[in-house]
């Protein structure tokens, strides 16, 4: 099994999901998520997975610094990867989880998008390319 399978494995699989346990890691969900992008100065990455339009990528290096050292080590344990392959896959897959969860160019009101919990989550993963 491939990490990417890993990952939308473990999204899918319920409350432990990697994926979804980043999203409710951030207090206020996915919108503060989009508020440590912004913190960290890169908000212009974060806005343009929202709005409608072309993605701007995001390296790992950027995404650890953003995420920090404990959530991206809590995924790489999860997967039984390395940090940097984990934050890595996780660089691939924000920008377009993010991009899915915000198909009217606007943060959503729910914490996790308005999926209704995890179960929905698994499923939009499921429709992501890597």
């Amino acid at each position: 099994m491939g990490l990417l399978d890993s990952i939308l494995g473990a999204a899918g699989g319920g409350a432990g999901g990697a994926i979804g346990d980043l999203l409710k890691s951030h207090e206020g969900g996915l919108g503060g998520l989009v508020a440590a992008f912004e913190k960290n100065g890169m908000g212009d990455l974060a806005s343009s997975w929202i709005a409608k339009g072309a993605n701007l990528p995001i390296s790992a290096e950027q995404i650890s610094h953003v995420l920090g050292s404990g959530p991206i080590g809590d995924i790489a344990k999860k997967l039984g990867v390395s940090p940097e392959a984990a934050a890595a896959e996780v660089s691939k897959l924000l920008p377009q989880l993010i991009d899915k969860l915000t198909p009217n160019g606007a943060l959503p009101t729910g914490g996790l998008g308005g999926l209704g919990g995890l179960g929905g989550l698994g499923g939009l993963l499921g429709g992501l390319k890597l």
